[in-house]
């Protein structure tokens, strides 16, 4: 599944992390974004839970795609990590932020063409409080070096 990410080598990007830190397995977002921050050439923004305060920075960003790292419950394994196009956001509504989601991508296309993915981390355990889970820990490590690797900065002569 990870392969299938190559086709978005060096395009212009926003990977937009979306969830509650102080949540365990919902921090996923946060966490990717914080350590991909300044390492990679695309624009990172952590939304926290509230990704609709974020689209003037995501539309003077420029982004060809707007990759968008959640958690979420599809049913998988805990650490899980799918990719899912925003209709099926929609058709099936399991993400924790679903509400929001939706509003905020139909804005964005409004404004900008652009191509809008969800990487979905499948989340264990979301009570305040909670720490983040090993699974999901070695999801943003596989995350993070995958986009890492996708979107390296330009080289310094």
């Amino acid at each position: 599944m990870l392969q299938s990410f190559a086709r978005w080598r060096d395009s212009a990007a926003v990977i937009l992390g979306v969830g509650n830190a102080l949540k365990g397995d919902d921090a996923v977002g946060p966490l990717v974004c914080e350590r991909l921050a300044g390492n990679v050439s695309a624009t990172v923004i952590d939304a926290g839970t509230a990704p609709e305060n974020y689209i003037r920075p995501i539309l003077q960003a420029g982004p060809q795609v707007l990759l968008i790292v959640d958690a979420v419950d599809f049913g998988g394994t805990a650490g899980e990590i799918r990719l899912f196009e925003p209709e099926r956001i929609r058709r099936f509504g399991f993400s924790t932020h679903a509400a929001s989601l939706h509003p905020f991508i139909d804005l964005l296309r409004r404004e900008i063409e652009l191509d809008v993915h969800l990487i979905g981390v499948q989340a264990a355990r979301t009570r305040l409080g909670d720490r983040p889970s090993p699974a999901i820990q070695t999801a943003a490590d596989t995350l993070v070096q995958t986009l890492a690797e996708l979107f390296q900065p330009p080289r310094q002569h």
